[in-house]
């Protein structure tokens, strides 16, 4: 027998005792392998991918429109920044201007104050003038107009008071005016008070200051406005000070300066207008108190114009005396004008 025939015989069906051929059955699967041949099947079996849809044209619209807010908004803010910085070149140009401006104006005004006329060495006087000073033991120091009014009177009245004292000063030693004034506070020193009291009562109570009879007509005068006028205060201007009788630009600038803390000139005494006169701090003698004065504010800083007049009354009443200076004490014999020309001189005994 060949192979083939043997081979043959071997691919033919085989019965089994039950009567049912092998090949039958082993076209059936098992039960029990039915789930792992499907599951093989499944696993085996060729996947379907779907397919990838790739959006470029949306995408490169999405970046286009991001591009196109993101540059424009770049281009609002580099505009911003222009406009900003176009402006800051404008404010930078006007604060240049400003600056220009004012330092025109500052120069100006040094080149003005340099033709201003000022006297030779006057700082190195005043400076010495206040080393002289610092012991305060002038009469103006303790019974000057500022110290006169009654320091537990209201406001209103102590101005009155300071107003009264300064028209008693007129050609009257401080010494006289302060003694008169505690009569007056004591009596009572006020407008209305004043205003009743008779002539020879006032004429007693501040007698004896120079022209008495004349300033208790002032004084008088002057209670009755202030009550009709002011409501029993002074008036707050130096134009109005100045009006009232008895009150000249001397007692109106100190008032101002006692009684209203203001600086409205220099109050320029027979004192102040001797000494200027002597250190030759005008231009050209002047021959009153007024004319020293306008010619003392045209140089001298606004700084000082509150000083000058204590400083100078003081030093006045102490080293230079309207008779017989003493020069030889004075720090200034050296450079004042006046000790040079009279050093020669002697104190007539």
């Amino acid at each position: 027998m060949s192979k083939k025939l043997k081979l043959d015989v071997i691919s033919t069906s085989r019965s089994l005792r039950s009567g049912k051929s092998l090949a039958t059955l082993s076209e059936k699967t098992s039960p029990y392998f039915a789930d792992e041949k499907t599951s093989k099947t499944i696993k085996t079996g060729a996947k379907k991918r779907l397919p990838i849809k790739i959006e470029y044209d949306a995408t490169e619209d999405g970046i286009n429109v991001e591009n196109t807010d993101a540059t424009s908004a770049i281009e609002t803010q580099s505009q911003n920044v222009k406009e900003s910085s176009a402006l800051k070149t404008v404010k930078t140009e006007e604060c240049e201007m400003k600056v220009e401006s004012i330092e025109e104006s500052t120069d100006s005004k040094n080149i003005k104050d340099e033709k201003r006329w000022m006297p030779p060495n006057w700082e190195t006087i005043l400076e010495n003038v206040k080393e002289m000073r610092k012991h305060k033991t002038a009469p103006v120091d303790d019974m000057g107009c500022h110290k006169c009014a009654d320091p537990n009177a209201s406001p209103s009245v102590s101005r009155y008071q300071s107003l009264i004292a300064l028209m008693l000063s007129s050609q009257t030693k401080d010494q006289v005016t302060h003694a008169a004034m505690q009569r007056l506070n004591t009596y009572g020193c006020k407008p209305d008070i004043i205003a009743a009291t008779p002539d020879d009562v006032l004429g007693k109570l501040i007698y004896p200051v120079g022209f008495w009879k004349r300033k208790v007509e002032y004084i008088k005068k002057t209670s009755v406005i202030l009550l009709d006028k002011y409501d029993g205060d002074i008036p707050k201007t130096i134009k109005e000070l100045c009006e009232l009788p008895g009150v000249g630009p001397k007692m109106g600038h100190i008032c101002m300066q006692i009684a209203w803390g203001e600086v409205s000139g220099i109050g320029v005494d027979t004192h102040v207008h001797r000494i200027c006169n002597r250190l030759e701090w005008m231009k050209k003698p002047t021959k009153t108190p007024e004319e020293t004065r306008n010619e003392l504010e045209d140089w001298l800083p606004k700084s000082l114009w509150s000083k000058i007049n204590y400083l100078l009354v003081g030093f006045g009443q102490e080293i230079c005396l309207p008779r017989f200076p003493k020069c030889d004490e004075c720090l200034n014999k050296n450079i004042c004008p006046y000790a040079s020309k009279n050093s020669g001189k002697k104190k007539k005994s």
